[in-house]
């Protein structure tokens, strides 16, 4: 039994540079995504934007916003839309995940609820959808090719959130004559070092790029997945959501890719 429970502190303007933001601990190679994390960040508390993280050197961390404000192709006014959810290493299994959730469901008490994009299945860098059913989230709506939706309402009359109808079907700002397409923001720090890496690669393979940074909330709203952290598409048709490393990069061959 844990008799000294690990604390739980905000981010704030006042203390954002003094603290670290869990992820890309340590790692020389994202420092200027860590960066550009924080000064995301500091543009959305204004918003409602909440960062709340274990007092501990390590991934304990949830972040949530008014869905209004969501960088997001949601619809789902006066709900709260957590952005992630993360608990790993030594820190799993101890019941923080459950403790952040809560923090989130206090805040919401007043609103609609809550909302948060899963996958079809275990996905790396997506919430798990198992454990928001255990605490009362339930499908409201999907998106190709795995993303789902869920919501814990807490009005019975509230109107059910939904993806914007575009990505439906991938289209709205794709070409499908170019190459390799590139949609990405600040919200995660690890996606500037590996966007150019990336754009690297491939321009070493004689494969087309368009990198697409994601800089305002409305470009968010239009994105083509609902994953507006980082999403790949090749010659129109969606590839990962996952964050593409050059080794991955080099073991798929772009010319046979259906």
């Amino acid at each position: 039994m844990q008799t000294n429970p690990i604390e739980f502190i905000s981010l704030t303007e006042a203390n954002i540079d003094q603290e670290h933001i869990c992820c890309a601990l340590g790692d020389p190679k994202t420092a200027n995504g860590v960066q550009a994390k924080k000064d995301w960040m500091k543009a959305r508390f204004a918003e409602g934007f909440r960062f709340k993280k274990g007092n501990v050197r390590g991934k304990v961390f949830i972040e949530y916003v008014p869905a209004e404000f969501a960088w997001v192709p949601v619809e789902a006014p006066g709900y709260l839309f957590i952005n992630c959810l993360w608990v790993s290493g030594q820190f799993k299994g101890q019941g923080l995940a459950a403790r952040l959730l809560a923090e989130c469901i206090r805040d919401a008490q007043n609103m609609n609820g809550i909302v948060v994009i899963a996958g079809k299945g275990k996905r790396p860098y997506l919430s798990d959808k198992k454990f928001f059913a255990h605490h009362g989230f339930v499908t409201c709506d999907t998106a190709l090719p795995y993303f789902e939706l869920l919501v814990n309402r807490f009005q019975a009359d509230a109107p059910l959130p939904r993806f914007c109808q575009h990505v439906q079907k991938q289209k709205s700002e794709i070409d499908e004559r170019n190459g390799l397409q590139l949609f990405y923001t600040n919200q995660c720090p690890f996606t500037e070092f590996y966007a150019d890496e990336l754009e690297q690669a491939a321009r070493e393979a004689g494969i087309p790029f368009e990198k697409h940074k994601i800089a305002t909330r409305e470009e968010a709203r239009r994105a083509p997945s609902p994953y507006t952290s980082y999403s790949l598409f090749y010659r129109g048709k969606f590839v990962t959501h996952e964050i593409m490393t050059r080794d991955k990069f080099n073991k798929i061959n772009w010319q046979e890719w259906t």
